[in-house]
């Protein structure tokens, strides 16, 4: 596995740049961002994440490891290759993605092209516990945010995968009513894995209504 590459810049274009390693070129896609600080003769260094197919090997460069991690994290999720997780990037500064991720911010991801609401949900659901916020320098006020803010966060995840608004609500109060732990804490990534666990769909079947339980 390529974990970097330092050399001199031989090429910048619009979503690729080729490194020139002793008069080897290697090409690695990246982000606007990280390209835009690269220049032709000068030296650079890339993180680089390689993603290998039957009848390819990609590179995907990044400034700096947090990113690579973010990236990598990403394509854990089903549904999402190297270039929706290198949009993502795109968007978002990988702290801000580890935010949206941990407080269950659906619509963060719907913001990144290509990503619709249910992809978002999806997103949410499967980066649970995955990407957590570097620090706590961000003292109590945000906590406190996240636990006045959980409960339309989690409806908004349900219903971009298939439930109503009513039934999301109904499913959540009733997955909460033994979990007073968890809506103590509020984390929205939790509390939406236990209402499905709750449900006995952990995502599988989320086409199901709460309706038809009887």
């Amino acid at each position: 596995m390529i974990s970097f590459l330092r050399g001199t810049v031989a090429h910048v274009g619009l979503s690729t740049a080729v490194i020139d390693l002793n008069g080897a070129g290697m090409s690695v896609y990246a982000t606007p961002q990280t390209l835009s600080h690269l220049h032709v003769g000068t030296e650079a260094k890339l993180f680089t994440s390689m993603i290998v197919r039957e009848d390819s090997l990609t590179l995907f460069g990044f400034a700096d490891d947090d990113e690579r991690e973010v990236f990598d994290v990403l394509l854990s999720v089903s549904g999402v290759g190297p270039r929706l997780a290198l949009a993502v990037l795109a968007v978002h500064e990988p702290e801000a993605i580890r935010v949206a991720a941990h407080t269950g911010d659906n619509k963060a991801f719907t913001k990144v092209p290509g990503i619709g609401p249910k992809v978002a949900g999806r997103i949410v659901l499967e980066l649970a516990g995955k990407l957590v916020p570097h620090g706590t320098g961000s003292g109590a006020a945000p906590e406190t945010a996240i636990k006045a803010e959980w409960k339309p966060q989690v409806v908004a995840a349900m219903t971009s995968l298939g439930w109503s608004e009513k039934d999301a609500t109904g499913s959540i109060d009733k997955a909460m009513a033994d979990s007073p732990e968890l809506v103590e804490a509020g984390n929205v990534a939790q509390i939406l894995r236990a209402t499905l666990r709750w449900l006995g769909q952990d995502g599988a079947r989320a086409g199901n209504r709460v309706g038809s339980r009887g």
